[in-house]
């Protein structure tokens, strides 16, 4: 009992970072529980995966089966429902992500375990389990009770937390599969790799988001001289895209794509909860609006309050001159 169950996700034969974000909270909570922290890995041929996760300091339970080669959320909350019933963790922690949210809610309710989705911070205050979710379009944190039980749930959103170095190692154990046979009613066919543009913004160090206050497309070279003063990518919120300024995947936002960015230099946007949460990994936000009340303001560790079109050039004059 006191033991956390954090699920690996991978993709592909890589491991997702989400897998390493939980683990940022996993072993504080754990603690407080009077537990540790197991990495649960579902796969095939997963020695390098499990080794990689074993570098932060944890167990990792992996089940090396070709039924587990690829993604199937019946056959993930089977073996996670027989492991829960063997193990006894007392709390199980999923991404928020496609395969969390295709499984989890299926889990709970077969296990009857409370269970709080889309978590972006997890405590235990007088030992009673509290998660922290976003409601009202983002505008309010609740923190969330959970009533007593032996076991919960929850999935954890993308970038809510910054993933940890790798420290010591840890153990790997394999252990058996918790289910034997194949399922004839779902299966995997094939994976088809979304069309990727010429760049990965997911990836990038620095980026130049611009919104709805770039006002028409041909304003673009503004901020296509900055980001290239600064040598960052550009992205856009969902009007910048709805707008034909800029492909759908350099959309960021909870219908766009999540980044985690050194800088993020925010162009004209006033920050809607889905780019608020799309933006939540970013180490250093920068935004440029000539609306004072202007939502992202709340979030910008730098702000200005004036006209893009003033700041824009002269920042990346400046910025030049700099370079030399």
């Amino acid at each position: 009992m006191g033991n956390v169950f954090v699920l690996a996700e991978h993709r592909q034969g890589a491991l997702r970072d989400i897998t390493f974000e939980m683990l940022r909270v996993a072993p504080n909570v754990a603690k407080e529980l009077g537990g540790e922290v197991n990495v649960l890995l579902l796969g095939y041929n997963a020695e390098a995966m499990a080794e990689r996760i074993a570098g932060y300091g944890v167990k990792v339970l992996v089940v090396d089966d070709p039924l587990f080669e690829n993604f199937n959320a019946d056959k993930y909350q089977q073996a996670l429902s027989k492991l829960i019933d063997t193990c006894k963790p007392s709390l199980v922690m999923v991404g928020q992500t496609a395969q969390g949210v295709d499984m989890a809610p299926a889990l709970a309710v077969e296990k009857n375990l409370p269970f709080v989705s889309d978590i972006i911070g997890l405590t235990v205050e007088d030992g009673t389990l509290k998660a922290t979710r976003q409601i009202y379009s983002g505008k309010v944190n609740a923190q969330i009770a959970f009533k007593p039980a032996d076991t919960y749930l929850v999935t954890v959103r993308e970038s809510a937390f910054e993933a940890p170095d790798a420290s010591v190692a840890g153990l790997v154990e394999k252990i058996d599969s918790p289910i034997k046979e194949d399922l004839d009613y779902r299966k995997f066919v094939e994976y088809i790799e979304a069309e990727v543009g010429d760049v990965d913004i997911t990836q990038s160090e620095i980026l130049v988001g611009i919104g709805r206050g770039l006002k028409e497309e041909k304003n673009l070279p503004v901020v296509q001289e900055l980001a290239k003063a600064i040598k960052a990518d550009l992205c856009g919120s969902r009007a910048a895209v709805d707008a034909g300024w800029l492909p759908h995947d350099r959309q960021v936002g909870t219908s766009g794509k999540a980044v985690k960015p050194k800088l993020y230099l925010a162009l004209g946007i006033s920050g809607a909860f889905q780019h608020i949460a799309g933006i939540k990994g970013a180490k250093t936000v920068v935004a440029i609006n000539k609306d004072p009340e202007a939502p992202i303001f709340a979030v910008a560790h730098y702000a200005i309050v004036d006209d893009l079109f003033k700041i824009a050039p002269k920042l990346a004059e400046k910025l030049k001159e700099l370079k030399g």
